[in-house]
């Protein structure tokens, strides 16, 4: 359970945030897997709506939201009211079987204590020959940190994350779980990191809310505004590197 309890509204500006990341890669999977022209599409994990809401401007399909966080589709679907937004639990989805042309999730994975419960559910309630979708799961082991004075922050944010319930090394993970499941023509790659100068103000402040939230109970505060004034002086000179290896995975249910 993540320790910071944000409004529907804050977590929404984070999801979006996240998406942003991961918008390039999102068009070649979307293309790969065919989703445009899929008649029925589910997202485990949508959260604010942000990936699923995006799709359906973009699809012709049906297409669904799940999310175990009732408050977070309430507010999804104020804003996006084609979709169909459904609390439930993703380890016990409420489709029959052979439901969807596509499931996917974004950023969801990491989170859940047995994910191959949770992809083998995604696996049941896709159609013969429908692709599942992991859009985006990071991998904290692979995580590089310029200069090296940052070390400390990544170091702890790892642990924090372990001390959440989380697995912080899921992106490895992917392709073993994809094929635990059965799934055929399974992909798998890592979102290259590529860096033109520094973030928007907003992506900055975005990033520095999680990391304060997750280190609450290992610096103090002092000590992280020590931090957050080192990195922003870091990104402005043009010395900061960040990369968290981030993984996608993209496979099909045999016919």
């Amino acid at each position: 359970m993540k320790p910071y309890n944000y409004p529907p509204s804050e977590w929404h500006d984070r999801y979006l945030v996240q998406a942003g990341w991961t918008k390039s890669l999102r068009e070649r999977i979307y293309q790969l897997s065919n989703l445009r022209n899929a008649n029925r599409i589910m997202e485990i994990g949508s959260g604010t709506g942000v990936i699923i809401s995006e799709i359906a401007d973009q699809s012709h399909g049906q297409t669904y939201g799940l999310d175990i966080d009732h408050e977070a589709n309430i507010f999804s679907r104020s804003l996006d009211s084609g979709t169909r937004y459904i609390t439930g639990d993703g380890r016990t989805l409420p489709f029959p079987s052979a439901s969807f042309d596509v499931t996917l999730c974004h950023f969801l994975l990491m989170w859940v204590p047995d994910p191959e419960t949770v992809i083998g559910e995604m696996r049941r309630v896709t159609k013969r020959e429908g692709w599942i979708l992991a859009l985006a799961e990071p991998d904290y082991g692979g995580r590089i940190d310029y200069p090296p004075e940052f070390d400390e922050i990544g170091e702890l944010q790892i642990q924090s994350l372990f001390d959440q319930g989380a697995d912080p090394m899921i992106g490895r993970r992917l392709k073993a779980l994809f094929s635990s499941v059965g799934l055929v023509d399974i992909q798998v790659g890592v979102l290259s990191g590529e860096w033109t100068g520094p973030p928007t103000p907003e992506e900055l402040e975005s990033e520095w809310r999680t990391i304060a939230a997750d280190l609450q109970h290992k610096l103090s505060k002092e000590a992280l505004e020590d931090f957050r004034e080192a990195e922003m002086e870091a990104w402005r000179s043009g010395s900061r590197i960040l990369f968290i290896p981030t993984f996608y995975a993209i496979g099909r249910v045999p016919s």
